[in-house]
């Protein structure tokens, strides 16, 4: 379950983050069909960076992951990448969504 060490050119590593982010203003909108589409928007956005997601939950009003990071992508960056693309997708399949 990603227990065991990945390894760069030069490097062998193996990177947890736990990491939290909440809704605008922890509104509590993480329900029903947009708690599928988060979830699967997630998974194709940590995908694309080469992630892995160890563990994630979805709560009302947060999000909780566990997740490897290469150290090769700062955690910073990846969560402002993260953060950026998952509202951009929500609001691109969910246009009638206020919040």
């Amino acid at each position: 379950m990603g227990l065991k060490a990945r390894s760069l050119a030069h490097a062998k590593w193996l990177c947890k983050h736990h990491i939290v982010f909440a809704s605008k203003c922890r509104k509590r909108i993480i329900f029903a069909d947009l708690r599928a589409s988060t979830g699967e928007i997630l998974r194709d956005l940590c995908r694309y960076k080469g992630v892995e997601i160890l563990e994630g939950h979805l709560m009302p009003d947060h999000v909780h992951l566990l997740v490897g990071i290469p150290p090769k992508i700062s955690v910073s960056s990846f969560m402002g990448y993260l953060k950026g693309k998952t509202s951009l997708m929500i609001f691109d399949k969910h246009a009638n969504l206020t919040i």
